[in-house]
């Protein structure tokens, strides 16, 4: 072998060697993120189940007082049912919509709806240090839920973003990886909720 079937024999060894280490060095990295969006999901998940831990209380406390308001709370508990059965991201996420829907409908998330005026109707729900505690409770776990879905949101945008980015786009579909899907709101959480005192 002449020294020039050397050099590009060397020189093909190293076009190799760079490409199989960036080509390792991708993988690593989308390994990571991906990682990262199943933490942040899990937070998520963490906070939906500490939700729907939450609601029975705040329903039991309210119905003890106020039992002729049940189709509230009938609503509330079947959306909390469908976010438990939930198995996929996505169904988690239509789940949690709805039940954030019915809460707001309920009143218990934003600022009036029929909840404000069942509070107004039974004053003493609002004396009953059960109740608060729980209602202080909903409000610092809807925090909580806000926070967790945008740290999710960062962190599916920053592995989707890596992962369609050229040359990482051929190994992410050698190798399997996906597109992780964005916690979006639902259309009725885009609309601010209606305050009617005239019921």
């Amino acid at each position: 072998m002449g020294k020039t079937a050397l050099v590009v024999l060397g020189v093909i060894v190293l076009f190799v060697l760079i490409i199989g280490g960036s080509a390792l060095g991708s993988y690593n990295n989308l390994v990571v993120k991906r990682n990262e969006v199943n933490n942040k999901w899990a937070q998520v998940e963490n906070q939906m189940q500490r939700r729907a831990d939450l609601i029975p209380n705040i329903v039991g406390t309210v119905k003890g007082i106020a039992g002729q308001e049940k189709e509230i709370f009938i609503k509330i508990a079947e959306a909390r049912s469908k976010l438990l059965a939930a198995t996929t991201p996505e169904e988690k996420i239509d789940a949690d919509n709805k039940l954030s829907q019915s809460m707001r409908d309920g009143g218990l998330l934003g600022t009036g709806g029929r909840f404000l005026m069942i509070t107004e109707q039974y004053p003493q729900l609002k004396s009953d240090a059960n109740f608060m505690k729980l209602q202080d409770e909903l409000a610092g776990t809807e925090n909580r839920m806000a926070v967790a879905r945008k740290d999710y949101n960062d962190v599916v945008t920053d592995y989707n973003n890596t992962k369609q980015k050229f040359p990482i786009v051929m190994i992410a579909g050698l190798m399997g990886f996906k597109d992780s899907p964005l916690f979006k709101a639902d259309e009725g959480a885009k609309q601010a909720p209606k305050v009617d005192f005239g019921k």
